[in-house]
């Protein structure tokens, strides 16, 4: 497969500088771009950024732009987002846009879409956002450590018409691999990694550990949750709250109450309507028993909003089940958390359908796990084998979960699912998007121990 040529970055005209990174590195920050013949809308820059997770203490972060989770991008639905990448980091990297339906050479893979974004190099990505909602972009190379130092950053796809919602939130869940004194420790241990995954020590939303977040009281807030995370699986629960969810993973629902609590995997996302109580009052907003933040309602003027009505569905196409031929995948445990030390490869510890993923191999995606065939409606029987969760996730197209051995389905589309602990569930796609594309469990440190394939679609 042939790239588009890396290109050497001759210049940060323009751009402001934030501050001075460490060892005299220069920090930048995503500006939007006035030139309308510049041919991009946004430049982003990948840097050194210190941030304070601990109070008193520096985290020698990286992050897209000014913040680590990474600056918001937002742009509307059916128009054209153009990204000009800019690498200030001391390594390769690249973007993917997860849960984007958009063309392979833009999706952000090493060796598979593009060549990896070199130090000092850029790489401008520019394609159409069909689908309205909630999304977010990071690196697909050396993950464990590019996600966990804070590579990772909101996208959100506005609806073309107005939806009712006058007051919104994004709130970026993610906990860092770091020590009491904000250094940062190893991001993925073999023996964690062959279990559920080596979890974060510190969690925070938007970047700050235990933060209040401001809503007007008795007012309808949408709140975007969006798990950004390595490895945790954030059982979200808010007591006392009038929720109800409105979208999963970008794709909206019939609005439903919020319940007891949802589980929202690694690279998951929530879209909720939050009615704040009178002012003054607060809200714990947790993982299980465990507060991650404080939603304080403040006053304001304003007179009270109904709920709105549902959102509108995105054009995704609705498989033809009763035609759709059946694949089956089985999501293993290979049994051996041996490392292979001989040779500098990471442990294979996780297999699709008897065969591990190999991060170190830039040939892998030359031998798909399935072969589709273009306009052909398939459905996926996704068997998990294991004693833990697997949130699925797959590059360039959407599913259509439509049934569990273990839960009551509304089906909906998405393009992440959380695969429980030994549950089979199906679901169903239009294989309508050209590629190779990715097809792995979004805990990382799976991940790169061997749970990914490639699937064709030609």
């Amino acid at each position: 497969m042939s790239f588009t040529r890396r290109q050497i970055l001759g210049g940060l005209a323009g751009l402001a500088v934030v501050g001075a990174g460490a060892g005299g590195a220069t920090r930048y920050w995503l500006g939007k771009v006035a030139d309308a013949n510049a041919g991009h809308d946004y430049e982003l820059i990948a840097a050194p950024l210190d941030v304070e997770l601990v109070p008193g203490h520096m985290t020698e972060a990286w992050a897209f732009g000014p913040s680590a989770p990474g600056t918001e991008l937002r742009v509307r639905q059916g128009e054209w987002l153009r990204v000009r990448f800019i690498n200030h980091l001391p390594v390769a990297t690249t973007i993917h846009w997860h849960g984007i339906r958009l063309p392979l050479e833009m999706d952000g893979v090493p060796y598979v879409s593009q060549l990896p974004v070199l130090p000092g190099e850029y790489f401008d990505y520019k394609f159409r956002v069909p689908d309205a909602g909630s999304y977010w972009y990071h690196p697909h190379v050396s993950s464990s450590e590019e996600l966990g130092r804070g590579l990772v950053g909101p996208l959100i796809v506005e609806e073309r018409e107005p939806t009712g919602f006058k007051y919104e939130k994004t709130l970026s869940l993610k906990s860092w691999h770091v020590d009491e004194e904000g250094n940062f420790v190893e991001f993925s241990i073999p023996r964690e990694a062959a279990r559920g995954g080596t979890a974060g020590r510190l969690a925070t939303i938007n970047g700050v550990p235990s933060p209040v977040i401001e809503l007007p009281a008795g007012q309808i807030t949408r709140v975007r949750l969006l798990n950004l995370d390595n490895t945790l699986t954030y059982r979200i629960n808010i007591p006392g709250v009038e929720a109800q969810i409105y979208a999963l993973d970008g794709n909206p629902v019939e609005p439903r109450p919020l319940g007891k609590e949802y589980w929202l995997g690694p690279g998951m996302r929530i879209c909720l309507a939050i009615k704040a109580p009178p002012a003054g009052e607060e809200l714990s907003l947790r993982n299980g028993p465990v507060r991650l933040g404080t939603l304080r309602s403040v006053a304001n003027n304003d007179a009270p909003t109904d709920w709105p009505k549902a959102l509108p569905a995105n054009p995704v196409a609705e498989p033809d089940l009763a035609n759709a031929e059946k694949l089956n995948f089985n999501f293993e445990w290979v049994g051996s958390v041996s490392v292979n030390v001989d040779n500098g490869k990471p442990p294979s510890l996780w297999q699709i359908n008897g065969k591990a993923w190999d991060i170190t191999d830039k040939t892998c995606a030359d031998r798909p796990i399935a072969s589709l065939k273009l306009g052909q409606s398939y459905i996926f029987e996704l068997k998990n084998m294991t004693q833990y969760q697997h949130p699925i996730h797959l590059h360039g197209m959407s599913f259509k979960v439509i049934a569990s051995n273990r839960h009551k389905i509304v089906p909906y589309f998405t393009d992440t699912y959380l695969l429980g602990k030994n549950e089979r569930a199906q679901v169903a796609l239009v294989a309508d998007n050209p590629g190779v594309w990715m097809f792995h469990c979004h805990v990382i440190d799976h991940m790169e121990t061997g749970l990914m394939a490639a699937i064709e679609v030609k």
